[in-house]
């Protein structure tokens, strides 16, 4: 059995990645009494198990990473908006001041 790429955990969808997660975690944990318990014949499954966690583990924390950025960008984006049109509303003003003002003014 050849240690798994990573392209394989990037195509699972966030749901299946925490699935396997957890099922990797177990199977760490099945191991680790297998060779407490003198009954484990394949010591190497220790790295295969260990490789294939780190690798969802960073699949999860990359889709983690991408989904704060996109939030900070809509964020951003959304405070330009309101930015924006609090200028708008600023220039509005001034220009309903200026009129009234030459409305009042009786040159």
């Amino acid at each position: 059995m050849s240690l798994t790429k990573i392209k394989e955990a990037r195509e699972l969808s966030s749901a299946a990645v925490a699935e396997q997660i957890l099922a990797v975690k177990r199977q760490l944990m099945d191991l680790r009494l297998q060779q407490a318990t003198g009954r484990l014949d394949k010591p190497h499954l220790f790295k295969h198990a260990k490789h294939r966690l780190a690798q969802l583990m960073t699949v999860e924390r990359e889709r983690q990473i991408a989904a704060e950025a996109q939030a900070k960008a809509e964020q951003a984006a959304s405070k330009a908006a309101d930015a924006q049109q609090a200028a708008a509303d600023a220039q509005q003003a001034a220009a309903d001041a200026q009129q009234a003002a030459t409305a009042v003014s009786p040159e």
